[in-house]
């Protein structure tokens, strides 16, 4: 802002435009960067360099000030120049994504789905689906992305991703909900535990026990505490983690016991880890978010229809398979 006191008063006047720069210009001065010399830089962009000292200049003379320090023939980039690149990788990255995604859609007749979900549910649910889809569509692309919640919800929303996996029980605006799976939270204890005689826990069974926790905030790890105050049950609780493969992880190695969800815990019992039912349900829910704007993804259908079969087929060995 620039002030002019006449007669008093401070007057604001415009500030200079912006330079109009160009995208080759861009190209040039992120190549010399790059590969620190106008030889070099001028074989990558098939260019001459007296072409690229030329757009250099001006470059430099649109900006107002000096790119590169001229040291002994070589090119030293400047303080500025160091900062705008931050500036112009951060373009050229969103172009680099643009230009992989167009290869796709060129090159596949479907392109390539995103898929979004919690971690946990990649660990657990997502590559059997992806099993499941690669019997029927063996050239089917897809990118899964971790996301926690809420980012997830709000990424659905913005319709960032084709297909969304949380254990959400309310469709975020901008979104659709298809709840897959119903089941309960369960107690996962290292083998050697003594409670691994019993069928299903009650929360009086935790009483003193090391319990590796959730973390403070997680929806679960509340109604966890929720159930054992109401059953006036103390607990020594001095591991947590945000991460259930973690605490399963955890319970493995004997630290503790803990309560998380059975996905998890399917995937991740094994000797040395033993799963148990809880005679208290907590409820835990898989849902899809499908966008509402974003054209459907021609593999969305095949997709959803694994992660459904997937998600039907565990129900299942809950309802019927040993606690």
């Amino acid at each position: 802002m620039v002030f002019d006191y006449h007669a008093g008063m401070a007057t604001p006047q415009p500030s200079p435009a912006a330079p109009a720069l160009t995208h080759r210009q861009l190209a040039i001065f992120r190549a010399i960067m790059q590969h620190g010399s106008l030889s070099r830089a001028a074989e990558v962009t098939t260019s001459s360099q007296p072409t690229l000292s030329r757009e250099l200049a001006r470059l430099e003379y649109l900006l107002g000030f000096d790119l590169f320090d001229r040291v002994r023939g070589r090119l030293r980039p400047t303080v500025r120049a160091l900062a705008l690149m931050q500036e112009v990788e951060r373009s050229f990255v969103g172009l680099d994504q643009i230009a992989a995604r167009a290869q796709e859609l060129r090159t596949l007749s479907t392109g390539r789905l995103r898929l979004a979900c919690l971690p946990a549910l990649a660990q657990a649910l997502v590559p059997q689906a992806l099993v499941v889809l690669s019997h029927t569509l063996p050239l089917a692309a897809v990118s899964v992305s971790t996301q926690e919640s809420p980012w997830l919800e709000q990424a659905m929303g913005e319709q960032r991703f084709d297909l969304g996996i949380s254990e959400t029980t309310e469709a975020p605006v901008g979104a659709t909900l298809q709840t897959i799976l119903r089941v309960n939270e369960v107690a996962v204890l290292p083998a050697s535990h003594a409670l691994c005689r019993k069928a299903v826990l009650t929360p009086q069974d935790f009483e003193g026990e090391s319990f590796v926790s959730l973390a403070a905030g997680d929806s679960y790890r509340m109604q966890i505490d929720q159930m054992f105050a109401s059953a006036q049950v103390s607990r020594q609780t001095r591991l947590e983690c945000t991460s259930a493969v973690a605490v399963c992880a955890m319970v493995r190695q004997g630290l503790g016991v803990a309560i998380v969800n059975p996905l998890t815990a399917t995937a991740m019992a094994g000797p040395d880890l033993v799963v148990r039912a809880l005679s208290t349900p907590i409820a835990f829910t898989v849902s899809l978010l499908l966008p509402d704007v974003a054209a459907p993804h021609p593999l969305r259908p095949a997709l959803v229809a694994a992660l459904s079969s997937v998600a039907a087929a565990f129900d299942a060995t809950q309802i019927n398979g040993p606690k």
